[in-house]
């Protein structure tokens, strides 16, 4: 088996429960071929860099799997003949490609998002926080004073 995964653009009016539906089409069709999903992201609805099918708008969302070729074919020709689908990309990926190796990249990640959650905040704002907490300590940097002219030096200086 090998990683991969589908980044997908689809229309951006569409409803909640069509992007479920699309999302759960295609883990059919990995589980379906002994396929595992490691992971599922939405990443919601954003603006394109450029108009794809005179749309401006459009809603990614990202499917990580471990599985063959078979499945990649699969999919992607479900996103060919399926207009909903904007764009998407195919890209092989490193990481544990066993089942037993996704499940405990899954278990790791859980882990880390309920220590996450239980120090209080994003690991985003923790480092504004920090950077917020370092400047307020920071010391004010010393320069040399800058000589100050009086009326006749700038008169005299340009003679």
């Amino acid at each position: 088996m090998q990683r991969y995964e589908v980044i997908a653009i689809v229309l951006a009016n569409l409803t909640d429960e069509d992007i479920t539906a699309l999302i759960e089409r295609s883990q059919t069709i990995i589980t379906d071929r002994k396929g595992v999903v490691a992971k599922i992201d939405k990443w919601g609805k954003r603006h394109l860099a450029y108009e794809i099918k005179k749309q401006k708008d459009g809603y990614y969302f990202l499917i990580d799997f471990a599985g063959d070729g078979s499945i990649v074919a699969e999919i992607e020709r479900n996103y060919k003949i399926d207009d909903r689908i904007l764009k998407f990309i195919t890209v092989k990926k490193e990481g544990a490609s066993t089942r037993e190796g996704i499940e405990q990249e899954i278990v790791a990640a859980e882990a880390k998002r309920t220590q996450t959650s239980a120090e209080g905040g994003t690991a985003e704002g923790r480092v504004i926080h920090q950077i917020e907490k370092s400047s307020a300590e920071a010391k004010p940097s010393i320069s040399s004073p800058k000589k100050t002219y009086n009326k006749e030096e700038i008169s005299t200086k340009g003679e």
